[in-house]
């Protein structure tokens, strides 16, 4: 559903130019940048996860033994389709 969001005139002016740049139109530079910004949060967060997963040294250990598990489907003589 379209909608009306107010941004600051600098920040207009810097997505006139983006789209411009790229030969598209203001609400797909828009969804670009969105879809970026929420990307890199995401994989922040994953970082910060697994930052908290190692220093547990207990937990840490169940995830690496988990992978050695894991791990073995590799060879489960199963080709790729």
């Amino acid at each position: 559903m379209p909608a009306n969001v107010r941004i600051k005139t600098e920040s207009y002016s810097k997505l006139r130019q983006l789209a411009d740049e790229a030969g598209v139109t203001m609400p797909e530079i828009l969804a670009v940048a969105i879809d970026e910004l929420h990307r890199k949060r995401f994989l922040d967060e994953c970082n910060r996860a697994y930052g908290r997963l190692k220093a547990d040294p207990k937990a840490w250990k169940q995830e690496l033994e988990e992978r050695k598990v894991w791990e073995q489907t590799l060879a489960d003589g199963l080709e790729d389709a």
